[in-house]
């Protein structure tokens, strides 16, 4: 059942995430044209500025649905009933607090916002109607965690795609029809809220106990059990946003919103596939979270390899398919002149595969509920992402602020994970960590000079040619090599023989109709 429900999760992740990038694609295009770089460089500014007040939710929601697995396999619904009771009361207070901070930090506009030809007052109600969409994003959103819980992402992903074909198609002829910025990010405050009243008339109708008035006081043992989670996660909440939101703060400040605008297209794209693959991952954390609670430290082992070898082939072929493809696709998709240096491009991939080859061990680490035992991981991640950024970008420019990035991100690869993930759940030494993710680093860098190369000596003149042919490899190359590589290994197997078992239900559910 486990397998079934991870599997719906992930097809549906990546069937939503397809269909986002799809259509952000689409909308990030109309946006340059009618709209040019420097909202552009609000845009990625004032979202950096949102993500911080994030931190505000101090990652509640991720203790509580960690506390929800275990009342939820033995259907103790009194237990349920509290947890959700007590998370929409936090919600709620998250909610006006961030309100309050987003409201205080208005007088420093100026200063964060630096020069632009955007009129101060036309900046103040961008910046407010991105306050109002954060705020909007906590209203009626916790009932989401009883589908996550229950393995049920799937029908968060159904409705989400059928929200951003309207969001999307609504916008883009707001776009092209009136080019106003403040209507467009409205339609979008009202989609966000239309969208969390669905999801939660659908747990409503679903799970419809949680309507009960008769709701016990949350135990002194579970509360401090969230408390001692909640103080790991505020510190792994500020130390993300310290690594991944300080980038366009630091490229404003000492390279212009103007940079932080062509930034924004190659932020967009490798955003868009790494969410993909984040969400696919994400997929996963319930059937993890039920995996350790039920099952011992071998077995969790032997699903953590199998897990680790896809998210190793998703890492390799997207970061490999983003170094050959992305100056063509950049060219064709806004323009030539939003063609960034190739050095940072390749510091974009790097920084991307390190980022995804981190995604199966955070789902292991977060389903184990382990928060508070790394605590001091965080602040050391965005001490060192900061200062290497600034030390690096006096040397190498642009490139520097994501070679800080890297340095930060493998904090976690070479202490928290080998310790808590491999040392903690698997009774593992460290050095099988490094042997399992060096293998795989070492592959895809050259699976990585292969495909450049080819590449390389592939050109044609016409550009939509050109990303034919280098689609054409990336799908290729790598993942024929990946597969001659791995065809006997124990992992390639499994999810060859999963995929042929999905086949043979497809035909036979078709030759029945």
């Amino acid at each position: 059942m486990r397998t079934t429900y991870a599997l719906k999760n992930m097809l549906s992740s990546l069937s939503s995430h397809f269909v986002s990038m799809l259509l952000g694609f689409i909308s990030q295009a109309i946006f340059v044209r009618t709209l040019g770089s420097e909202y552009l460089g609000i845009n990625g500014l004032f979202s950096n500025i949102v993500s911080m007040l994030a931190v505000v939710e101090l990652g509640i929601g991720s203790a509580i649905v960690y506390n929800l697995y275990k009342p939820i396999a033995e259907k103790d619904k009194e237990t349920v009933k509290t947890l959700m009771s007590f998370y929409k009361r936090c919600y709620r207070v998250i909610a006006i607090i961030i309100s309050v901070i987003g409201l205080l930090i208005i007088p420093f506009l100026k200063i964060i916002v630096g020069e632009t030809t955007i009129q101060e007052s036309t900046i103040l109600i961008i910046y407010l109607l991105f306050i109002i969409d954060t705020v909007c994003s906590y209203l009626l959103t916790y009932k989401r965690s009883m589908l996550y819980a229950n393995q049920r992402n799937y029908i968060i992903d159904i409705i989400h795609i059928l929200y951003l074909f309207i969001l999307n198609a609504i916008q883009i002829i707001i776009l092209l029809t009136t080019k106003n910025y403040i209507l467009y990010l409205s339609f979008k405050i009202l989609m966000r809220l239309l969208e969390n009243i669905v999801i939660t008339i659908v747990v409503n109708k679903q799970y419809s106990f949680l309507l009960d008035k008769d709701i016990k006081k949350i135990d002194k043992i579970t509360l401090n059990e969230i408390i001692k989670k909640v103080k790991g996660l505020i510190v792994h909440k500020i130390g993300v946003f310290l690594v991944a939101g300080t980038d366009n703060i630091i490229i404003s400040s000492f390279l212009g919103v103007a940079t932080v605008g062509i930034y924004s297209n190659y932020y967009m794209i490798i955003n868009a596939i790494s969410t993909i693959v984040n969400q696919i991952f994400s997929s996963f954390k319930a059937s993890i979270g039920n995996l350790l609670v039920t099952s011992n430290a071998e077995k969790n082992y032997d699903v953590f390899r199998k897990l680790q070898f896809i998210n190793f082939w998703f890492a390799m072929f997207s970061s490999i398919g983003e170094f050959i493809v992305m100056e063509s696709f950049i060219k064709v998709w806004v323009g030539e002149e939003y063609i960034l240096p190739r050095l940072v491009l390749m510091v974009l991939c790097i920084n991307n595969y390190v980022y995804i080859t981190k995604l199966c061990s955070s789902n292991f680490k977060e389903a184990a509920g382990i928060f508070y035992e790394d605590r001091i991981i965080p602040i050391i991640e965005s001490i060192v992402n900061i200062v290497f950024s600034i030390i690096f970008l006096k040397i190498f420019g642009l490139a520097g602020v994501f070679m800080g990035t890297i340095c930060s991100n493998l904090i976690t690869h070479i202490y928290t994970y080998p310790k808590f993930i491999y040392g903690k759940l698997f009774k593992k030494k460290y050095s099988q960590y490094f042997k399992d993710t060096g293998k795989y680093f070492i592959i895809t860098l050259i699976l990585a000079i292969i495909t450049y190369l080819i590449s390389e000596i592939i050109k044609v003149n016409n550009d939509i040619l050109q990303i034919v042919i280098r689609v054409l490899l990336v799908v290729i190359v790598p993942n024929l090599l990946v597969i001659l590589l791995f065809h006997k290994t124990n992992e390639y197997k499994y999810f060859y023989g999963l995929a042929i078992e999905q086949i043979r239900k497809v035909k036979n559910k078709w030759n029945k109709t």
